[in-house]
């Protein structure tokens, strides 16, 4: 089982949260919610709207998110929905727990620090820089900037990017 901290669409109440419930792609166990360490750009781009952690350490703002403990079909999943490594790299992100629902052995205080796998990206256009950053993304947010659904791109849409 592996720690996944996710910080987008994945997350409860917005629009691909729904594949991280679906047991054909593995299991996906939400354990709470944490905050990055170190700041991080999380900027919404790109004609489709997508979010992007750009890894950029010391930039933007300590980025709020859930994690969840998943096993190796949700993992591979995940490597496959977030287009693992062409446009996201998974990487160990620092983090501080704000709420702790998971049970057992493993379970954490609030405020304790632990990692987890997160999906961030190094390549992405020198002005997404410039956009403005957010530290809890919501699709439905009042920036305006909804997220396209895959099925409404076009087929090579992760080439444009």
């Amino acid at each position: 089982m592996t720690n996944i901290f996710v910080y987008g669409t994945l997350k409860k109440g917005q629009p691909n949260h729904y594949r991280m419930l679906n047991t054909a792609n593995g299991r996906a166990e939400f354990l709470g919610c944490a905050r990055t360490i170190d700041k991080y750009p999380l900027v919404i781009a790109g004609k489709y709207n997508i979010p992007f952690l750009l890894n950029v350490p010391g930039e933007g703002q300590r980025v709020q998110g859930e994690v969840y403990r998943v096993d190796d079909q949700m993992l591979k999943f995940l490597d496959w929905f977030e287009s693992c490594p062409q446009m996201y790299q998974r990487s160990q992100v620092l983090l501080e727990l704000e709420d702790w629902v998971g049970e057992g052995e493993d379970a954490l205080k609030v405020r304790s620090t632990f990692q987890a796998f997160t999906y961030s990206t190094t390549t992405y256009k020198p002005e997404w820089l410039q956009n403005s950053t957010f530290e809890s993304y919501d699709s439905y947010g009042n920036h305006g900037l909804r997220l396209v659904s895959r099925e409404a791109r076009d087929l090579d849409w992760h080439k444009q990017m």
